[in-house]
């Protein structure tokens, strides 16, 4: 089987799971309601970019469940989960959340609401893109299911009040009532287990008691990290990179700029890079521990690809220059050290938070093409 074929596979896999009859997410419709204006034939419907590159991925709309009713247990409930699989770490005030990617590769969007602020939780394997928005559009809070569409291989969403589409990385609704509408991006992180559960003992790990039979923590998606061909991607591969060479995309208030995690290996265990984008100090942090969802049939058991987590370097008046230490980082100026979602665990600003900085782990091909101008550092 080819590469590209294992996403076909993986997909009508998913798809044949979603055809089993299940218990209705709340929002979704009948077949008959479930009727969408960009399926009808021969309309030509105002859009951002041409409509014939939003493409079927195989499934229907919701074909992939949405988890609209999420319920969660405490980290140490989650026995299922090895130490080293990742998790989407979602922090608002007081609230962390976890959201397992061995649950995520299976219903791609979670509504849910953290801190009392309502958020679309989001990821696409097939772009290993794993981003966190705030749902509330135009004033009014709606919730968000799969189109079951692909724009440039990425997952396209649609919203329930209106049924505009959305490409995920874009995070702007390209055609439909919401045109040219953007969501407000919350920064996340995606860590291994024992990280988010080191950092919040008392955390919530989404559970996976979702309303679905699926079988989680095996991946439908086995090796597809490793293909030279992204599953429905037409668009022209950058060679700076192989098209699934995973980076860290970086969009700040002064621009994008990307970093090779490869390259980010090559330093050692950790790694901290300490960098400007225009007037922004950053640092990205990278440290390995962290397994692929898309590698081994089992999460469990998958290559190590790390995780990274991107932070202002300004605190307060100062600036700060890191280090790795380890698995942990300091800073030179105090000798603070800081865990990987930017706060200070020891030292003289113990307890002391970084602002987190908009970033995406993905992959190259689909960094490239959303965001064609952003530099790439390469070590």
């Amino acid at each position: 089987m080819k590469r590209a074929g294992l996403a076909v596979a993986a997909l009508a896999l998913i798809a044949a799971a979603c055809s089993e009859k299940q218990p209705a997410a709340s929002g979704v419709g009948t077949e008959a309601e479930a009727k969408f204006f960009w399926d009808e034939p021969g309309v030509d419907h105002p859009s951002l970019i041409p409509l014939d590159e939003i493409v079927s991925g195989g499934p229907p709309p919701d074909g992939i469940p949405p988890i609209d009713e999420p319920k969660f247990i405490s980290p140490a409930e989650a026995i299922w989960l090895d130490r080293q699989e990742p998790v989407m770490v979602v922090e608002i005030g007081e609230d962390a959340r976890a959201y397992p990617l061995q649950i995520l590769l299976w219903h791609e969007i979670v509504n849910d609401t953290v801190g009392g602020r309502p958020v679309l939780v989001t990821y696409c394997p097939l772009c290993n893109s794993a981003i966190v928005f705030d749902r509330t559009v135009r004033g009014n809070v709606t919730t968000f299911g799969t189109s079951g569409r692909l724009y440039n291989s990425d997952l396209v969403m649609y919203d329930r009040a209106t049924k505009s589409l959305w490409p995920q990385i874009l995070g702007k609704a390209v055609v439909g009532p919401m045109i040219r509408t953007e969501l407000e991006v919350i920064p996340s992180a995606t860590t291994a287990f024992s990280d988010f559960r080191a950092a919040h003992p008392d955390g919530k790990v989404l559970s996976r008691d979702t309303g679905f039979d699926r079988d989680y923590g095996t991946t439908p998606y086995e090796r597809y990290d490793s293909t030279a061909d992204p599953f429905l991607f037409r668009g022209e591969v950058d060679t700076k990179l192989p098209a699934i060479a995973r980076v860290v995309g970086v969009r700040t208030a002064d621009g994008p700029k990307s970093y090779s995690v490869e390259a980010l290996r090559r330093l050692g265990a950790a790694a901290a890079v300490n960098d400007r984008v225009g007037a922004t100090e950053l640092v990205v942090f990278f440290k390995r521990g962290t397994r692929s969802t898309l590698d081994g049939s089992l999460v469990a058991k998958s290559k190590d690809v790390g995780s990274s987590g991107v932070f202002s370097r300004r605190l307060g008046s100062r600036v700060f220059t890191f280090e790795a230490d380890g698995d942990r980082f300091t800073d030179s100026e105090t000798g603070s050290e800081w865990n990987i979602f930017g706060r200070a665990v020891a030292g003289p600003l113990l307890g002391r938070q970084l602002d987190m900085i908009d970033k995406v782990d993905t992959f190259w091909f689909a960094w490239a093409v959303f965001v064609p101008d952003a530099p790439l550092w390469t070590g």
